[in-house]
């Protein structure tokens, strides 16, 4: 059983929303007839939503029973001792027809304590935005607790934000407890921490249509924030062909991009799982034993015992993920 594991591609996962639209369908050939696809998750061992094998003879199995069965095997000795048969990330696809709402998230602490969950922090990388699509990530001046709510009961909120226009390859890092919406306008790819936990402040006004308005959790969200965080969370990075790129590097997970246009060999030294999200192009990964394709949008995850294999392609971007 030691030697049986192979690259794994998941069944994505797809999400309605009442922001989302319809580029995950165009763009990535998913299959719905929505006209509001929000979100496709890649990876993922949510409860409720846990991905499942497409390829190769583990294929139907889900990863959650693959995590269980393999342990160190599949996500490295370093992170199953410290996660256990929890995965430890959760990979999107994300399409903001609509603004979603203003938001942040609580950090492992204030997650474990009130919902049993790993906090999120999450960094995201811009595929495509529309003319003039926006990013809202921090305020646009020093913030304190009273200033923040005296706005929020006023509603004014969106004066005090910062707003970024972005395009293909902006990259930024969203720490948990860091208020941020993505815009109308973006396709994204989204690597965060396991957890489904989303503290809603301000959701623009909107009702469905029946009438009513999303649930907000001002209440709550008002411990979480971290007020006067560094403007750090603009990434740059550098786009050397060929070569992983470091893109972010924290306590939850690394990213790097490869801009790849030729074979080339790799061989895992992290005593981790690796995932490649591939957000252009096509690009085969081929072990000794197995060759798998992804094309842009697609996403598959190499166990940690795989220690060499081989990227090949005649141009693709690549985002390489590990714990």
């Amino acid at each position: 059983m030691k030697n049986t594991l192979h690259p794994l591609k998941f069944q994505p996962i797809l999400k309605e929303k009442i922001w989302g639209g319809e580029k995950l369908i165009q763009q990535f050939n998913r299959k719905s007839n929505s006209k509001q696809l929000g979100e496709s998750w890649e990876v993922s061992t949510v409860p409720g939503d846990i991905s499942k094998v497409v390829n190769g003879h583990l294929k139907g199995q889900s990863l959650q029973e693959i995590l269980e069965a393999y342990k160190a095997d599949l996500i490295g000795h370093k992170n199953y001792k410290r996660f256990g048969n929890d995965f430890p990330l959760l990979i999107k696809f994300i399409d903001a027809k609509q603004d979603l709402s203003i938001q942040l998230h609580p950090d492992d602490d204030l997650a474990k304590e009130r919902h049993n969950s790993f906090g999120k922090t999450e960094m995201w990388y811009v595929m495509q935005a529309d003319k003039d699509a926006n990013l809202i990530v921090g305020f646009n001046q020093d913030m304190d607790r009273d200033t923040y709510l005296k706005h929020l009961e006023e509603k004014t909120l969106p004066k005090i934000l910062n707003f970024d226009k972005v395009k293909e390859g902006d990259t930024y890092f969203i720490e948990a407890g860091r208020v941020h919406a993505i815009g109308a306008g973006v396709l994204l790819a989204e690597i965060q921490q396991t957890s489904d936990v989303t503290y809603r402040v301000y959701d623009w006004d909107r009702v469905d249509d029946e009438g009513n308005a999303r649930d907000l959790h001002n209440d709550i969200a008002i411990d979480a924030f971290k007020f006067n965080m560094k403007d750090d969370f603009r990434v740059d990075y550098e786009k050397q062909k060929n070569a992983s790129n470091k893109m972010v590097s924290c306590p939850f997970f690394t990213t790097n991009f490869i801009d790849i246009d030729s074979e080339i060999e790799k061989t895992n030294t992290k005593d981790s799982f690796l995932i490649y999200m591939c957000v252009d192009g096509e690009v085969e990964l081929s072990t000794e034993t197995t060759s798998d394709v992804i094309s842009k949008g697609e996403t598959i995850l190499v166990p940690a015992d795989i220690k060499d294999f081989k990227l090949r392609t005649k141009g693709a971007k690549l985002l390489e993920v590990y714990v």
